[in-house]
């Protein structure tokens, strides 16, 4: 209520609203300038402390949880199926379809989610990110959709920088 009271006072007030999810851009750092970043969705953001559980002797009331160190989730893009002249697809080729015939290059990977000024006002850099499962969903002949390719990517932490 306290929103629309000023708003009603000061009509060019400007509202904080929070950030939409549906404006964001994907950035490898071997890209440069290459156009083939455009993902239908990004999930997995996150990190969570692993715990050990540790038993006091003699004492019953509770247990210790004892931090053991950072996990993180993998990350996963989701876009159309891409041409096979793509830079992503290539990577993810060399990493899951050559055998380890060439060694793998992990890449640092950048999420920025972006205002309606084209300005990012988050961020998340995955260092030493590579692909390690690379599929196509399902082909439903009763649906009218895109064929969609899902890319999981492992990497060694994550730093927020916005």
């Amino acid at each position: 209520m306290v929103i629309g009271a000023l708003s009603a006072l000061n009509p060019l007030a400007v509202v904080d609203y929070p950030p939409s999810a549906f404006y964001f851009q994907v950035a490898f750092a071997q890209a440069s300038g290459i156009s083939d970043t455009s993902f239908q969705e990004v999930s997995g953001i996150g990190s969570e402390i692993e715990t050990e559980e540790v038993v006091e002797g003699g004492e019953n009331r509770y247990v210790h949880l004892l931090p053991k160190g950072v996990k993180h989730p993998k990350l996963t893009l989701k876009r159309g199926i891409a041409k096979n002249t793509s830079p992503l697809v290539k990577w993810c080729r060399t990493v899951l379809e050559a055998d380890f015939v060439e060694r793998i290059v992990p890449q640092l990977l950048t999420v920025y989610l972006m205002n309606e000024h084209k300005e990012p006002i988050r961020a998340w850099s995955f260092a030493n990110a590579y692909p390690v499962n690379w599929e196509v969903e399902d082909f439903n002949s009763t649906k009218n959709e895109v064929a969609i390719e899902k890319i999981d990517f492992s990497y060694t932490y994550s730093n927020r920088l916005i």
